[in-house]
């Protein structure tokens, strides 16, 4: 079983932040499989939860419960109880160097300034799980400092590309749940 792990950050103030469209993601794959996700008892304060069919297999939705620099405790607690691997894992999640607007499937890699990813990497000591990360440079991100970009809610004017990105992302998630990385990889990356 796969399981889409969408990362950001818990509670109301966060949801329209750059750093949460990996949750947007997941909650976006749970509405098109018409499932709710939410606590479940053996994963305590780790993660909320729900199960569906995407891409035609069954899969885990998961939201880490922590803060998304201690993401890799809910990743290791969701794969103990899931019995699976990281590999079996899908991570989505922000990429504030990637153009804002681009979707970019990836097999393998660093943290690349991510404390989320960082927390996976240092948990799970392994480069080695898919991962969709969504652009959120923006504008002015040249002139910000990356942890507090990174918590601001998207301008007005970028607003118009967000959606689109959520649910091009949710369709990259789709593709490499069901025809794993390179099928996914030619179909979303974008052209170099």
């Amino acid at each position: 079983m796969k399981i889409v792990l969408g990362l950001g950050n818990p509670g109301g103030e966060y949801t329209r932040t750059r750093h949460n469209v990996g949750f947007r993601v997941v909650d976006l794959l749970a509405e098109r499989a018409g499932v709710s996700i939410g606590k479940r008892a053996e994963l305590g304060r780790a993660a909320w939860v729900g199960e569906a069919r995407v891409g035609g297999e069954d899969v885990v939705l998961a939201k880490p419960r922590t803060f998304m620099n201690r993401s890799g405790g809910a990743a290791q607690a969701l794969l103990d109880a899931y019995r699976a691997t990281p590999d079996d894992m899908i991570v989505v999640y922000d990429d504030a160097d990637l153009a804002l607007g681009r979707v970019r499937v990836r097999g393998e890699g660093r943290a690349g300034g991510h404390n989320g990813i960082r927390s996976l990497l240092e948990v799970l000591r392994t480069e080695t799980f898919p991962r969709v990360k969504l652009g959120v440079k923006g504008i002015g991100r040249e002139d910000a400092d990356l942890a507090d970009y990174v918590l601001e809610a998207f301008l007005d004017d970028e607003v118009a590309l967000v959606e689109p990105m959520i649910e091009r992302a949710a369709d990259a998630v789709t593709v490499l749940v069901a025809k794993v990385l390179l099928p996914a990889m030619n179909a979303f990356n974008p052209p170099a």
